[in-house]
C-alpha cells in the first residue's frame, strides 16, 4: 500500500501534516533548495514534539541540504542531521562529484540511522547506482526533481523508467518514494506503480512549495491516494 509522504518547513506545518494523516512527515525548508535543510536546533526541537505525539504518530525524516558528492562533506552533513535524533535522513545524489565514494563514506551511519537515497528525475539518474546504495546498507531510495520550476516527475521520467526504478529498487530490497512537484492527478498513475511512498509539498500549500500548508489540502491529498487503494 502506497503512504503519503507530507515535507514540511515548520513546527505547526508538522503538526498539520500528522493530523492530515500524512506517513511520513518530513522536514525541508523549499527555500533552500531542492532538499533544503531545517537548521540543526530546529530538527531538535521536531524531534522533541515528534517524540512527544501521543498514540499511532507518523515516520519522521529530515533532508541534508543539497551537497555537493564529496565524501567528507556529505558524511559530515549527514552525521550532523542525525545527531537532532532524527531517525530517517534523507541526501541528494547529485550529478557533480563521487557518488560511490559518499555511499561508502555513509556505511557506517546507515548501520546506526535509516538513510534515503534521492536521486533526481530532472537530472539523468545514474539508476545503476542503487545496486551501490543498497550494498552501502541505506534503507531507501527516492526519484524527486531538483528544478522545481521545470516541472514534475513525469514530465521527465515515463511510465516505464517510473516503474524500473521501483521494482528495481524493491528487488534490493530498498524503500521506495517517487516525488517531484506531484499533483493530484499524478496520484493514481504513480500509486499504480506500487511505490512505498508517494511524497507532496507543493500540493499541500497556498501559494506553492514555498507558500503555507494548506490543512485541506492535506486531507484531499489523503483522500485521493486511499481512493486510488481501493481502486487498485
Amino acid at each position: 500500500m502506497t503512504g503519503f509522504l507530507a515535507s514540511v518547513a515548520s513546527l505547526d506545518e508538522m503538526e498539520a501534516a500528522r493530523l492530515g494523516g500524512a506517513d511520513i512527515v518530513d522536514l525541508k525548508e523549499p527555500a533552500r533548495g531542492a532538499l533544503g535543510a531545517w537548521s540543526h536546533d530546529d530538527l531538535r526541537r521536531a524531534v522533541a514534539a515528534w517524540t512527544a505525539w501521543r498514540g499511532p504518530r507518523p515516520l519522521l525524516s529530515a533532508t541534508i541540504g543539497d551537497q555537493p558528492m564529496t565524501p567528507g562533506i556529505v558524511r559530515e552533513a549527514a552525521e550532523a542531521v542525525a545527531s537532532t535524533g532524527v531517525p530517517i535522513v534523507k541526501l541528494g545524489v547529485f550529478a557533480d562529484g563521487d557518488p560511490l565514494a559518499c555511499f561508502a563514506a555513509l556505511e557506517p551511519l546507515a548501520a546506526r540511522r535509516r538513510l534515503i537515497a534521492v536521486f533526481f528525475g530532472d537530472l539523468a539518474p545514474d539508476l545503476a547506482l542503487l545496486e551501490h546504495v543498497a550494498a552501502a546498507g541505506f534503507h531507501g531510495a527516492m526519484l524527486d526533481t531538483a528544478d522545481k520550476a521545470a516541472g514534475g516527475l513525469r514530465r521527465h521520467l515515463g511510465q516505464p523508467e517510473l516503474s524500473a526504478f521501483v521494482n528495481r529498487a524493491r528487488t534490493l530490497g530498498l524503500l521506495t518514494g517517487l516525488a517531484g512537484s506531484l499533483t493530484i492527478e499524478d496520484i493514481a498513475p504513480l500509486a499504480s506503480l506500487g511505490p512505498d511512498y508517494l511524497g507532496f509539498r507543493g500540493a499541500l500549500c497556498v501559494g506553492g512549495r514555498t507558500g503555507r500548508v494548506d490543512p485541506a489540502a492535506i486531507r484531499n491529498v489523503r483522500a485521493t491516494l486511499e481512493e486510488s487503494r481501493r481502486a487498485a
